[in-house]
């Protein structure tokens, strides 16, 4: 039996249930920006393998460094316990996020960040006497697939199935309309019940990439600023330079009371994700009565060498030659879309620092349209991973992509553009 057969009978892989859908392509090496398959096929990762790698696949310096850390400390429990690399790298990613966020609480993914944020959220409220349990998002926003983070999240196909068994959250207009975005928030801040409100910053990722000015996030903020609701940023996509900036908040002057993070940072090596808060919020939870406790962890909490993945990430991420690579991504990702033209399949081209995004007219728009398994398809076959977001085709590069592997995305993209817009 091999590779291939053995994955079909054993794994459920996320998305791929659909008799459309092709096996598991087995993969067995990753170096820079390419996976090469069993057969020796490589591919360019244009998208990041779903937007956790930054600096490439089987980076030398974060395998050394975990491989001298797996030699010292593998893991312990982080209640009442700590270690080096948890301190060194809240410590260094002080450094990089708003100056009010002052602790950090560690989990394992994104989703679980958002649901820390959400409870804590919650519980924030009830420590200080208020009975505050409504969450207000944006239209379209996606925050994760466990119950707290989709009831958060747009009513979806994700989340269709457990509609009845998720919690109250009202979502305003897609900030894109400022003034309804900003009439909508306050009109649900003045019904006294919200405890926080939770975005995406400046793009939505699983909503297609929908991006939106920092100038009307800002205003947001600052209405629930004045109003005394918290703000929760989920920068699990938009984190550590996607957005041109380490953090798509550092792009604003309104400062959010939570952020959430994972994906990218561990470099895209280990799961781990972290949720900052401020002084305010950790206090409001500090007491001898263990109800006011922040009663959540999970077993692998703060783990040492994913923590010491981060560290070199962050590094690496810090370098000059690594800000300068994600800048030459932004500029040629806007040469690219000035060559494009006006493509008749085209609807609509978006870009935020390295995120480039083209919606295409569509028989259908959202994750179910069914141009995507083709186009899917038709460039895994030119040596790309590009997976499209229903009828929109997004790059999300690792850093370390090289010009002549950026081209040819764009000439595969560009190709099948051309040959849609014949048809």
């Amino acid at each position: 039996m091999n590779l291939v057969e053995k994955d079909q009978k054993y794994i459920w892989h996320p998305f791929t249930q659909m008799k459309t859908s092709g096996p598991a392509l087995p993969i067995v090496k990753g170096e820079g920006t390419l996976l090469t398959d069993e057969s020796g096929k490589s591919y360019i990762d244009a998208i990041s393998s779903w937007w956790v790698n930054l600096h490439g696949h089987s980076h030398p310096y974060i395998a050394q460094k975990v491989f001298e850390q797996m030699q010292k400390l593998e893991h312990v429990v982080f209640a009442g316990f700590t270690h080096q690399p948890a301190v060194d790298l809240c410590e260094k990613l002080s450094r990089h996020l708003p100056d009010n966020q002052a602790k950090f609480f560690f989990s394992g993914d994104g989703s679980s960040a958002v649901e820390i944020a959400l409870k804590m959220s919650v519980q924030y409220w009830k420590n200080k006497g208020e009975n505050k349990t409504r969450f207000v998002a944006l239209e379209g926003a996606y925050h994760g697939e466990t119950f707290g983070a989709m009831s958060a999240g747009a009513r979806s196909i994700f989340s269709a199935h457990f509609s009845d068994m998720l919690f109250e959250s009202t979502h305003i207009p897609f900030p894109k309309e400022e003034q309804a975005a900003i009439q909508s928030l306050k009109t649900e801040i003045a019904k006294g019940d919200v405890a926080a409100f939770i975005f995406e910053p400046l793009v939505q990722g699983a909503a297609g990439m929908r991006m939106y000015d920092a100038s009307t996030l800002n205003k947001l903020i600052q209405i629930c600023k004045k109003a005394g609701v918290l703000c929760i940023a989920d920068e699990v996509m938009t984190g550590f330079g996607r957005t041109g900036t380490t953090f798509a908040v550092n792009q604003i002057e309104a400062k959010p009371d939570f952020i959430c993070m994972s994906k990218g940072l561990s470099g895209g090596t280990l799961p781990l994700s972290l949720t900052s808060c401020t002084q305010d919020i950790y206090e409001a939870f500090l007491g001898d009565d263990i109800h006011k406790a922040f009663l959540h962890g999970h077993s692998f909490t703060g783990n040492p060498i994913g923590c010491t993945a981060a560290l070199a990430s962050l590094e690496l991420l810090e370098k000059k030659e690594c800000r300068e690579a994600i800048e030459k991504i932004t500029e040629n990702h806007k040469a690219f879309t000035e060559q494009l033209g006006a493509l008749k399949v085209i609807e609509e081209i978006r870009q935020t620092g390295t995120i480039l995004a083209i919606e295409l007219k569509s028989d259908r728009s959202g994750y179910a349209s069914k141009i995507r398994q083709k186009l899917y398809d038709d460039f895994l076959k030119r040596g790309v991973l590009l997976r499209p977001l229903g009828n929109v085709i997004y790059i999300l590069p690792p850093y370390c992509i090289q010009e002549k592997e950026l081209k040819k995305v764009y000439e595969v993209i560009q190709e099948k553009l051309i040959e849609l817009s014949q048809n």
